[in-house]
């Protein structure tokens, strides 16, 4: 597994986490969050920068991501 970002925000409404990159993510990866008491995986189905879609994102962008679970700041996000 590859350390890709950090979570910094969660937007418990809509079930989006925002994550500041490390690395670089694309739609159709899978990842895992993990932290204190988060730990799931799941496939990375959309992503937006600022309510734009994108496909793909580099490291340092921050990016909202729909996930399936609730997360927390600073969980880890791996790319599986």
């Amino acid at each position: 597994m590859e350390e890709v970002g950090k979570v910094f925000t969660y937007f418990s409404k809509v079930g989006v986490a925002g994550i500041k990159l490390t690395g670089t993510l694309a739609v159709g990866d899978t990842i895992r969050i993990k932290g204190a008491t988060t730990d799931f995986e799941q496939r990375v189905e959309s992503m937006q920068i600022e309510r734009t879609p994108i496909q793909k994102a580099e490291s340092g962008a921050s990016v909202g991501i729909k996930v399936e679970d609730r997360v927390r700041p600073n969980d880890v996000v791996y790319k599986v």
